[in-house]
């Protein structure tokens, strides 16, 4: 495959759309279309879907996911040489979910060694999906809940996110006369988005039966979702590093102290001998370590 091809389909990828890759690549949109169908004719696969964005094919996830390990090898052999631009930053594209992100995940990679400079581009998404965004190509790593690798990625555990079932006092004082399995069924629930399926999943332990059926507020931000439990709209499941200081400050009450919801992380990264991902991957692997719950379990 031809390395322009390459960074053509990356870069359509990336940006959208065939005109917003002519912009970043500084050619024309037929210049771009010409790349694509040329790699298209080569390969004799429709790798592109072309709506807005476009979308890939299974073809074109396993064609971008090459291209994207090309262009990586490319800029790695280039420092190592001393052949590429000068301070040009390795790009390191990471998976990682709103959790991880707002708690451990942004101390983690500041700790990378910037000896040679890292252009970190993260993408979140749930950590049941964001193994997703490594196979389509999208990404170089994720931290994800998925413990079987990617094809062409190793898989390494992390540990274990703790979440506490929360409450504020005020909000259960509104349901003081209630049992913890009526309450998690049937009180309001504040639930991160229509993804999120830990508070069902905590409320089918609790009652053997159905998830939560209670009025539900959807609040896609980690520091939102705590203020909003914090503010009485419901209760909800904050990651433990979160939930510890308003416990002690009596903003929160734990609902049940012997029942913490423990999710596994894992980091999956592709197999390829990048110093930049080695570096990531190490000061990732160190935070865990420190950060997570059960780390040898």
């Amino acid at each position: 495959m031809m390395l322009d091809q390459a960074r053509t389909l990356l870069a359509v990828v990336d940006e959208g759309t065939l005109d917003a890759a002519a912009v970043a690549l500084h050619v024309t949109p037929s210049a771009v279309s010409q790349r694509v169908k040329a790699l298209e004719q080569q390969t004799g696969r429709v790798l592109l879907i072309r709506t807005k964005p476009v979308r890939l094919t299974e073809s074109g996830e396993i064609m971008v996911r090459y291209a994207r390990r090309l262009a990586q090898l490319e800029r790695d052999t280039m420092a190592e040489l001393g052949l590429g631009a000068e301070g040009e930053p390795a790009r390191i594209a990471i998976a990682v979910n709103a959790d991880s992100l707002a708690t451990w995940f942004l101390p983690a990679i500041a700790t990378v060694p910037q000896a040679t400079p890292i252009r970190f581009e993260l993408r979140r998404a749930d950590q049941d999906n964001t193994a997703t965004l490594l196979r389509e190509g999208l990404v170089m790593a994720a931290v994800t809940s998925a413990a079987d690798p990617v094809a062409g990625c190793s898989a390494r555990r992390l540990g274990r996110m703790r979440y506490l079932p929360v409450a504020s006092p005020g909000y259960l004082d509104q349901w003081s006369h209630t049992a913890l399995p009526t309450l998690v069924s049937e009180a309001p629930v504040v639930v991160f988005d229509r993804d999120d399926d830990i508070q069902d999943r905590f409320a089918r332990a609790v009652t053997r039966r159905g998830g939560a059926s209670g009025a539900r507020h959807y609040v896609p931000s980690t520091e939102g979702f705590r203020d909003a439990v914090v503010g009485g709209m419901g209760w909800g499941l904050v990651p433990q590093s979160q939930a510890e200081p308003l416990l002690r400050a009596g903003a929160l009450v734990n609902l049940a102290p012997d029942r913490p919801v423990d999710v596994p992380l894992f980091w999956q990264q592709w197999k390829l001998d990048s110093p930049a991902l080695a570096a990531t991957a190490t000061a990732v692997l160190a935070a865990a370590r420190a950060a997570l719950t059960n780390r040898s379990a």
